[in-house]
Parts: structure tokens; sequence; C-alpha cells
């Protein structure tokens, strides 16, 4: 261990602090990499050089840097991130999707705005992580309806939530911080409403960005599987029955068009052995009935087709001779937990070439049920159950994982594995919805923190089935865990070393003499940026008495400076370590650290300028 003069602690920091924010920006190592190298040089700084406490006790002792991945807001994220893993697979979130889709209509921008306003009105008054969490796939599901890449999406939703949380008290706990350390100061605390009004001004201008300028300056990225099973019109020929009790029974087809089936082209229908083509009219639906159709992987694979009470053949119970009609939804094989969809090619020389289905026996020999075939040669109109399969042929099959997986050996097949994806368990939603409201009900009426119940109601999602060990754990993003105790740790060794005390007190002195509206507004400024780089709970605890002191000095109003905090606080637009939604939809969008520079740093300046003209006028300086 080396003593060195105090400051040399706070000019290090900075120094390791500058380096991490250039290696995120450019990306020369794995985001997880450049957070513990951060972690780790902080160690070795404060380990070799300690920093000496008043009984000359290691300030920044190893116990104190790691204590951010023990943190309870780390564990809340990771938390909502099992439960709305959950929730996803539960199929909760469609209720809420088709609202939306159904009010939207075909109007992409309209559905759009309608789910970026809900996200901002329930952020004013439920903490905005789980907010985020709950529209996270409403957003994919639009981005596929619309074919977007969910990269146009992502970002902007998560400012909707940042900003709604800037119009109430209890919108954001940084809110609920400022109000404590007014207190403290001996200042009254602020009414419920206070700040609504200038809060509601400067949310309303940023969503007016985020929708008209936004989309401009966000990537149009997306993963290597969406290439495969994502918004694109990849179609495949299948084979749905009408089943008994189906809402399709009973209904035509004026015009030749489905209107229950929006995503679905019917090109025959098979009644006994009478074929209807097209345009359909005339047609009456009857139970029985085997709609040939070409549809893409995710209509065929959504909940339209299952509401609609379409089943595709071979059906378990049909290979046992069963006499019972086809399952409702919620039994095998729609709802049951732990269903897969893939895709299959045809392999050269496989057994399979010249057979049908039937011939093959598929089912019996994969235990998966083939829900289309795709082959780009030609059109096919005819029973999916009598074409005779090709080599290069794509079946697109469902089943337990652990049958998927088991394509991987069968030689007539090749398995396409970065197309397996897991469908929902609709039997479950109920029980994903009671633990979520329970969770999040208990925390807003105060009666156990939010740490407690949602870490709870993780386990319970577990415990109850919705959700298997390996499933939770998927749902954990190693990011999102390791920036998170990285942005702590820099962030407490800012504070024990005195430089965040030392900045801010530098831009009081350099602000002498400035009018109060340069001052409130440059004070804004400043902590806004610090927001991008150190915690915004951080920012809130450091600046509101430095803020109310200035405020003091000045001879105005305390209040105008906490309100700059509150605002200030909630501007991590420019980083996606400042806020915890900002880290939510990293990974969902596919962004990169520098994304959101781009999108995030106009948008902090348009809010300090509305800022700069609403809050000085609203408090009368």
């Amino acid at each position: 261990m080396v003593m060195v003069d105090p400051s040399f602690h706070m000019w290090a920091t900075f120094a390791v602090i500058v380096v991490t924010l250039v290696f995120y920006a450019t990306e020369k190592a794995p985001m997880e990499v450049i957070s513990m190298g951060a972690v780790a040089a902080l160690l070795l700084l404060f380990q070799i050089f300690p920093l000496p406490g008043p009984e000359q006790e290691n300030l920044l002792s190893p116990y104190r840097l790691l204590q951010g991945f023990a943190n309870p807001a780390l564990v809340t994220v990771l938390a909502l991130l099992v439960m709305g893993q959950g929730m996803a697979r539960a199929g909760l979130l469609d209720v809420v999707a088709r609202t939306v889709f159904r009010l939207g209509g075909e109007h992409r921008q309209a559905s759009v705005v309608l789910v970026l306003a809900v996200a901002m009105v329930v952020s004013a008054f439920l903490n905005n992580t789980p907010v985020v969490i709950m529209f996270i796939p409403i957003m994919q599901a639009l981005a596929t309806r619309f074919q977007q890449t969910p990269s146009k999406l992502m970002i902007p939703l998560s400012y909707a939530a940042i900003l709604g949380g800037m119009t109430t008290l209890v919108g954001s706990s940084t809110n609920l911080l400022v109000n404590s350390a007014m207190a403290a100061k001996g200042v009254t605390p602020f009414t419920f409403f206070e700040f609504t009004l200038p809060g509601t001004i400067l949310a309303v201008v940023g969503l007016v960005y985020v929708l008209v300028l936004a989309p401009y300056l966000l990537p149009s990225r997306s993963r290597l599987a969406d290439t495969w099973f994502g918004s694109g019109g990849r179609q495949f020929i299948a084979q749905l029955t009408v089943a008994p009790g189906s809402p399709l029974v009973g209904r035509g087809a004026p015009g030749g068009l489905f209107a229950s089936l929006p995503d679905v082209t019917v090109r025959m229908v098979l009644r006994e052995e009478d074929a209807i083509l097209p345009p359909f009219e005339g047609y009456v639906a009857e139970p029985g009935d085997v709609l040939v159709v070409a549809a893409t992987r995710k209509a065929l694979t959504g909940q339209t087709v299952r509401r609609q009470g379409l089943t595709p053949p071979e059906f378990p119970h049909k290979a046992r001779g069963a006499e019972k009609p086809p399952p409702n939804e919620g039994e095998t094989p729609w709802g049951e937990t732990g269903q897969v969809v893939a895709e299959v090619m045809v392999a050269p020389a496989s057994r399979f070439e010249g057979q049908t289905l039937r011939q093959i026996g598929f089912h019996h020999q994969t235990r998966c049920v083939v829900l289309g075939i795709q082959r780009r040669s030609r059109m096919i109109r005819t029973r999916m159950t009598d074409i005779r399969l090709e080599a290069g042929d794509v079946l697109l099959v469902q089943g337990q994982a652990a049958d998927v997986n088991a394509l991987k050996a069968n030689r007539d097949v090749v398995l396409i594995e970065w197309s397996a994806e897991e469908l929902p368990a609709s039997k479950d939603a109920p029980i994903a919805a009671g633990i979520f409201v329970l969770a999040i009900g208990l925390s807003a009426a105060g009666i156990l923190p939010l740490v407690v119940t949602t870490l709870a109601g993780a386990v319970a999602m577990v415990a109850l089935g919705v959700l298997n060990v390996r499933q939770a754990t998927r749902a954990v993003d190693p990011r999102i865990v390791t920036m998170i105790g990285a942005a702590l740790a820099l962030s407490l060794a800012l504070e024990a070393t005195g430089g965040a005390r030392y900045v801010a007190m530098t831009l009081i002195a350099a602000l002498e003499g400035a009018s109060p509206v340069v001052i409130l507004s440059v004070f804004f400024l400043f902590a806004a940026a610090m927001t991008n780089i150190i915690s915004n709970n951080a920012v809130a605890v450091l600046f509101t008495p430095i803020g109310i002191d200035m405020a003091f000095q000045l001879g105005l109003p305390p209040h105008a400076f906490a309100v700059a905090i509150v605002f200030a606080a909630s501007c991590a637009f420019a980083s996606p370590i400042g806020y915890q939604t900002n880290l939510l939809v990293l990974g969902p969008g596919h962004y990169r650290f520098i994304d959101f520079c781009k999108v995030g740093i106009p948008l902090l300046l348009l809010i300090w300028l509305v800022f700069t003209l609403v809050v000085p006028w609203w408090y009368g300086i």
C-alpha cells in the first residue's frame, strides 16, 4: 500500500471514468468485459493506493466497491426481467397488443403514438422499470406487424417512460430522493403535483422529438435470427382444420377475404372430397373443413390461429386413433408448457424424399408436429399432408424442447438451430398476471419494498411453473448485471474521492455574477450531463443540497433548484448506463453504446432549452 496526496485519488478516478466511457463508445471489447475491467481497475487502484478515512481505514475497500452487485436496484431490475419473461412466456401481453392494434388499426404511426403515450402516462404513477418491462413485447409485436426493426422503437419506449416519470412526485425514485433531501435541509417538501405542469410540458416536447426526429437518428438493426423468423415475408404452406366450436363455423368469406385471419392467405378449402377455390363466394365454414393456407411463421404460431380454433394435422391424439375433437386452446399442443417451434430442412439423399408426411409418419418418428412446408420453387395448392417432400424443403415444426433438439441427430433433416423459438403457454397467463399484479400492488401500496416483492415474484414464477430455471436464467442479461455494478462502483468512487463535489463547486465559482436564469440553466445542464455518467440517484443525493445552498445564497426559491435536479436526474438519455430502462431496451433493440449518444444528446439539449424557458417562469425567477 502506498500513501499519496488525496487529490491523486480524485484524478485517478476521473481517468478510469474517461477510459471506461471511451471503451463503451468505441466498443473495443464486449460490454461485459469493459464493465468488469472498470471494476477491476478501481479495485487495483484503491488497494494499492488506499483512500484513508477518519480512522485511517480504506474508504474504498473491495467490500464497498463490490457492494453495487448486491444493490437493491440491481436485484430489482433482474427480478423484473424474470417476471417480464414469465409474462411473455404466458402470452399475457397479447391482449394489450391486440387492443393497441385494434385502436391503431393499420396505421403504424397511430399505434406507436398510442403505445408511447400510454407508457408515459402509466410511468407518471408507477415505477417506470416494470412499465418498460410490460411494453417491450408490445413494441416487438408492433415491429413485427409493420415490418420494422425493433431498434426503431425500443429507445423511444425507454425515453417515453423516463419523460413520464418527470410529471409527479412518485414518477421516479429520484423524485422521492430529492424530496427527502429537501426535508433534510429544512425546505418544505414538494406536493404531489407541484411540478406536474412544467414536467408535462417537458414530457410532451420530448415525446414529439421521439416521434418525429428520433426515427431518423435510430439505427435499423436486427438479429441474425430475425432474418429467419422475424417480420419478413417467407411463406409456408400449411393445412389447418376447422375444429368443432371454432369461431369460424357459420361464417363466410365476403369478397373472398377471411376477416378473422388477417395475416393468412387461404388458397383452397377442402370439404371431404370437394375442393373450393378462390374467390370463395358463398362459402360458409363448417367443422372439419381443411384450409390450405400460405402464411408466415409468426402468423402460424401466433394467437390468431389458436383463437380461431384451427388445428394443424398430426395432432398426438389423432395418431393414437382417439375420436375426441381437436384440443381447445390451453391443451396440447397449443398451450402446453415447454413447446418450441423451429425450422428443419430436408437433407440431400434423405429417406423423406418423394414421400408425404403421412407416409413418413413424421410425428411418430420425431414426436414433433409439422405446421407448414416452405418450397421456394413453385406455388403449391394442395393438402400439406399430400405434398411429396424434396431436398431443400423447409419444414416448420413444433414440439417439446427435448424433441426438437433431438432432430440434430436425425440424418434426414437439418435443424436450423438459430430458428428455435419458445412459444407462449397461455394456460399460465392467470398465474403470471396474479404474481405480477400482487408484486407491484404490494409495493405501490407501501406494504413491502419493491425489491422484496419483485424478488419474491420472480421466485414464484419459477416455483409455480410459469418458467423453468433455464428460462429464468436466460432472462438475466449479463450486460445489465455488469454495467449496473460498474456504474455504482464508479459513482461511489467519484463521491468518496470528492470528485463530484469538486466539479460542482468549480461550476458554482465559474457562474459567479451570472443572472439567476443562467445559473439555474447551467446548473440543470451540468446535473443532466452527470446523470449520464453516474447513477441518477447519486445525482439526486449529491446535487440537491448544493442546489438548495445556491438558492439560499442567491435569494431564489429553493424549489426551483430542487425541481432542476428532479428533471435533470431524469435526463439520462445519452447513455445506456444512465437509467435502468435504457439497459432494459439495450438487448431487445440490439443497440450499441453510441446509439444512445446519437439520439439522446439532442433530446437532452432540447429538454434543457425548454427547461430554461419554462421553469424560471413557473417559479417567477
